[in-house]
């Protein structure tokens, strides 16, 4: 039977509230495992493998899986990446190269080299889409599909939603786009956008259309993931609402919403949308 695994991000659990410090890690994991995730997302670079290793006791005491976000900055830094999602046991990298090539063909050459060095690993490889990294513009990412067809995405779409500026109601040229990044996709992240803004609050009126776009993504997405995968598969669905500068906050920099509470909500979505979907 087919499953839907909701991870929550590490660095979305982050504060940054001027004058309060932050929670210790163990309390981040503590209270992820309470509120019912499946596990939990880190992000590191290169220079931060050892201190990611060192939470790996971390996922074992709560019992919380681990997914890696890989910021390599350059074609040679994928690798120590992965050794190190394998040895945490990641259910698969997703990739964020900050190196981004002009052409076509480099960027397919390094989505070729980081996929054969992932299969040398044992690990599964996504590539997320992103700004300021590899996929950081949706018609560039859609002639990466094209040139590697064995690349798969983890789609986060409000980065193409800000890039674009797209608009409501979608046209049917760009509806056509992102049910091609969509249909490509093995992983979804959860933030919803508009065409200005990279994280809005998901219980404003103002933001409701985004807000109904967003779940009919989330819908399309799921749909074509059951589609292709067999009975034993299992979708992992990353919660990532970011702290500020991401999170729009006020004069004396405090959120306009409760980001872990909105996060819930949007678990509470895409478990809707599974149990719907056939």
């Amino acid at each position: 039977m087919q499953k839907l695994h909701v991870f929550q991000s590490l660095w979305a659990m982050e504060l940054r509230r001027p004058g309060q410090p932050e929670r210790p890690m163990e309390e981040n994991f503590a209270l992820a495992a309470e509120a019912g995730y499946h596990g939990l997302c880190v992000d590191p670079s290169v220079e931060e493998i050892p201190a990611t290793l060192d939470l790996l006791p971390l996922f074992g005491k709560h019992g919380l899986k681990c997914m890696v976000n890989a910021f390599p900055h350059s074609r040679e830094e994928m690798r120590p990446l992965l050794e190190m999602a394998r040895e945490m046991n990641a259910c698969h990298v997703n990739a964020l190269g900050t190196e981004i090539p002009l052409s076509v063909s480099e960027g397919a050459a390094t989505v070729q080299q980081w996929l054969e060095e992932a299969a040398a690993v044992g690990i599964p490889l996504l590539f997320e889409t992103h700004r300021d990294s590899l996929l950081n513009d949706l018609g560039y990412t859609l002639q990466l599909l094209d040139a590697v067809p064995e690349m798969r995405l983890c789609a986060d779409l409000s980065h193409f939603v800000v890039d674009r500026e797209l608009r409501l109601p979608l046209s049917d040229l760009n509806r056509g786009y992102i049910n091609r990044v969509l249909q490509r996709s093995d992983c979804f992240q959860g933030r919803v956008a508009s065409s200005e803004q990279i994280q809005v609050q998901i219980d404003f009126p103002q933001h409701q259309c985004w807000v109904e776009q967003f779940k009919t993504w989330w819908a399309d997405g799921i749909s074509w993931w059951r589609e292709r995968n067999g009975d034993d598969a299992t979708l992992v669905f990353l919660c990532e609402l970011g702290p500020p500068i991401y999170a729009i906050t006020d004069a004396q920099g405090l959120e306009l919403s409760d980001r872990w509470e909105e996060a819930k909500t949007i678990r509470q979505w895409v478990e809707s949308i599974w149990s719907c979907v056939p």
